[in-house]
């Protein structure tokens, strides 16, 4: 008896956290103060951006081109022979 009595003491608390959680969650003030909290941090976005300071461009003529290629050095394998080699 006092088992069922206490289960149905959770069950109730945890409708009850739920039910009250939502109503917050889903009221209008909350949702007032999300969204000025979100045009605040864009607002702080903007002008930490404009503090940015600008860098110059550094890396002019930085690629280094190589006229020989190594594309006829690849050497070819042949899994069979490697493993005959391995014994």
């Amino acid at each position: 008896m006092l088992k069922e009595i206490k289960y149905l003491i959770f069950i109730v608390i945890i409708i009850l956290f739920i039910f009250l959680v939502g109503r917050y969650y889903f009221s209008d003030d909350n949702k007032k103060i999300s969204y000025r909290s979100f045009n605040n941090i864009e607002k702080k976005i903007d002008i930490s951006a404009e503090k940015l300071p600008v860098l110059e461009d550094n890396t002019k003529n930085i690629i280094e081109y190589v006229e020989k290629s190594n594309i006829n050095k690849k050497k070819k394998f042949n899994f069979w022979k490697l493993i005959e080699s391995n014994e």
